[in-house]
């Protein structure tokens, strides 16, 4: 068939990859110049299957009320008269109850550890470099409740086969020397030692390569318009390209990955996608004493911040630090308010680790879902496929999403247990959105 993949991101790019593997015939269509110019292009870095505790859970509640109205706060709701943003408030309360949370840790999980998997052996059969450490994941706390709360869900992710195992402070320390200026503060920790980090917008690019070298066309610089059917099926796919005329892309298959502006092209269609935009910054910085930055991937899930470390003859030794979340539509301006408290904290943990005076900031708009569960299969437009709503965790489970997506577009069962859209998974076929939404 001919595929057309709508998003050069993560998701577009490895949905292309697997659908090529799978002999089709595919385009990716993009507004951007380059693949992964926009979401992947400075996330936090994390291949992280432990970082599965959804967003929405018991806590989470009391906390953004608690939130409200703080700049610096770790997520932040800024009501606006949006309805959408307002529907999917509530749809996040609801996902916030003790079922509904194992029941998403279950879902996350599953399909971080297939993806996990599914990139260990794409990175072994290709030789792909995209400045990846192979040194696992901690998760620290510097909160006595917030380490007691991540107690249960870290065994529920050990009896799912994640082994994210709970450790001492003096462990901690032991796995990351850096930690020990921050020793008298440490409650306790949890360390996954299959975790990976890696510069996602590097991945990116050098697997776009591999993808043109198998034959995938890339019409980057084409604004993509609207998704037009024909007697119950898309036909076309409109764009404008980068000298503003219009044209149009027929295909066979369509499949969705344009992130947070998934739901504004499926809504045409009478598909709503339960995706809002939840604005993410980093920080980038040069390493200014290599003794005293990390070498561990780190996560500190308090102040909901991730720390990886790049080291290539590429980009030099560099710090990437991610994190937070900001619900203000699709707003995208960097406020300094934000990126001074990641600063902050970093020099509270690190100090003297990264060059702050050559910090360079970024701000990313993921895709969530209010269950932190991205939708991935069929719609109830017939050639219309969904890879989108990965919201954090969109380079954890981008490979194993690409995958099973091409499996589901050629007409394969994949091989993950996990609530596909519209179609069975290997032993579930239970659907997250409500049933408009799907086929």
């Amino acid at each position: 068939m001919r595929v057309i993949v709508l998003g050069a991101g993560l998701l577009g790019v490895t949905s292309a990859y697997f659908l090529s593997q799978r002999g089709h015939d595919v385009t990716v269509i993009d507004r951007q110049g380059a693949p992964g110019a926009e979401t992947s292009f400075a996330n936090g870095g994390q291949i992280s299957v432990s970082h599965a505790e959804p967003w929405a859970n018991p806590s989470a509640p009391l906390k953004v009320l608690q939130w409200l109205g703080q700049e610096d706060a770790p997520l932040l709701f800024r009501l606006r008269a949006d309805m959408r943003q307002w529907l999917w408030g509530l749809s996040f309360l609801r996902n916030c109850t003790p079922g509904r949370t194992r029941h998403n840790i279950e879902q996350i999980v599953r399909l971080g550890t297939y993806s996990r998997d599914t990139l260990q052996q794409l990175r072994a059969a290709t030789g792909l470099q995209y400045d990846q450490r192979t040194q696992g994941i901690l998760h620290f706390y510097t909160n006595q409740k917030e380490f007691d709360g991540a107690l249960a869900p870290a065994e529920q992710m050990r009896a799912l086969g994640c082994e994210r195992q709970v450790i001492s402070a003096d462990e901690a320390v032991r796995l990351e020397p850096a930690l020990a200026h921050i020793r008298p503060q440490l409650a306790g920790a949890t360390f996954t030692a299959e975790d990976e980090s890696g510069d996602a917008n590097q991945f990116t690019r050098e697997l776009a390569k591999l993808c043109e070298a198998a034959g995938v066309q890339f019409r980057m610089g084409h604004h993509i318009t609207a998704l037009r059917t024909v007697g119950g099926s898309i036909d076309h796919v409109e764009v404008t390209n980068a000298e503003g005329r219009f044209e149009r892309v027929r295909g066979d298959a369509f499949v969705l990955a344009m992130g947070s502006f998934s739901p504004l092209l499926a809504q045409p269609l009478g598909i709503h996608l339960p995706i809002y935009p939840a604005k993410g910054y980093s920080v980038t910085m040069p390493v200014k004493d290599a003794s005293k930055a990390h070498q561990v991937s780190l996560t500190d899930d308090e102040f909901k911040l991730v720390f990886s470390r790049y080291t290539s003859e590429r980009g030099g030794d560099r710090l990437r630090i991610a994190g937070t979340a900001e619900l203000n539509g699709y707003d995208r301006h960097l406020n300094q308010v934000r990126c001074e408290a990641i600063v902050r904290r970093v020099e509270q943990l690190f100090p003297g680790a990264g060059d702050t005076s050559q910090a360079q900031f970024w701000t990313g708009l993921r895709p969530a879902t209010p269950s932190n569960v991205p939708l991935i299969g069929k719609t109830k437009v017939g050639n219309l496929f969904l890879n989108t709503g990965h919201g954090t965790l969109g380079w954890t489970h981008a490979c194993g999403s690409g995958k099973a997506l091409a499996d589901i577009v050629s007409g394969r069962v994949p091989e993950v247990d996990f609530a596909f859209q519209g179609v069975q998974g290997r032993a579930t076929a239970a659907a997250l959105v409500p049933s408009r939404t799907a086929a």
